[in-house]
């Protein structure tokens, strides 16, 4: 397995650390940041969330510079992102940061797509991200971000970025998912 593989991998494997600091029964305290009070295991898994996402640029910039791009790549990379994301979402749902229609429109739509690659993997295709699902999952990431960290630190100044990011990274996310469909419907007009 190459470099970047690995970097994809260690993505994966820090989804349940994540998992486990968020909703374990752990009591850190809280930190105040104005009049806002934040848990320290949602700071403690922000952190791990950005620190994860991070990777994400890493392993792509590794597999282009030095030429190891490869279909296993392509494979785990779109999987590790729609893992960490998921993963994310169904946790602020938990914890009461995220609406859960916005978080099901958001899953439905990683679906949907692992679905159609799957298609097309089947008819040896195998598709890279493009622009539109990079934007989509960069968005995805910040709106996750902001909300885990409780909107700090547009909280000091009134400002909702933590749930106008979320309504962004919908809009990119079907945006996304559309364009995606249009672009490999001749998967679904060729099958039999």
């Amino acid at each position: 397995m190459n470099l970047p593989n690995r970097i994809t991998v260690s993505r994966i494997m820090l989804i349940p650390i994540f998992m486990i600091v968020m909703l374990g029964d752990f009591n850190w305290g809280n930190w105040s940041v104005g009049e806002e009070v934040i848990p320290v295991k949602h700071v403690v898994g922000a952190l791990i969330f950005i620190l994860a996402s991070t990777t994400d640029w890493i392993d792509g910039y590794y597999a282009r510079k030095l030429g190891l791009v490869t279909n296993l790549g392509k494979f785990l990379d779109p999987l590790a992102d729609k893992l960490l994301v998921s993963s994310a979402l169904i946790i602020l749902v938990e914890i009461g940061a995220a609406p859960s229609w916005i978080v099901i429109l958001i899953i439905s739509r990683e679906f949907a797509v692992t679905g159609l690659r799957l298609v097309l993997a089947g008819e040896g295709e195998v598709v890279a991200a493009n622009m539109l699902g990079k934007i989509k999952t960069w968005t995805q990431i910040v709106a996750i971000s902001a909300l885990l960290l409780h909107n700090i630190p547009f909280e000091w100044i009134s400002f909702p970025f933590a749930d106008i990011a979320l309504w962004v990274a919908l809009f990119f996310t079907i945006l996304s998912g559309w364009d995606y469909f249009m672009k490999n419907k001749h998967a679904f007009v060729n099958s039999k």
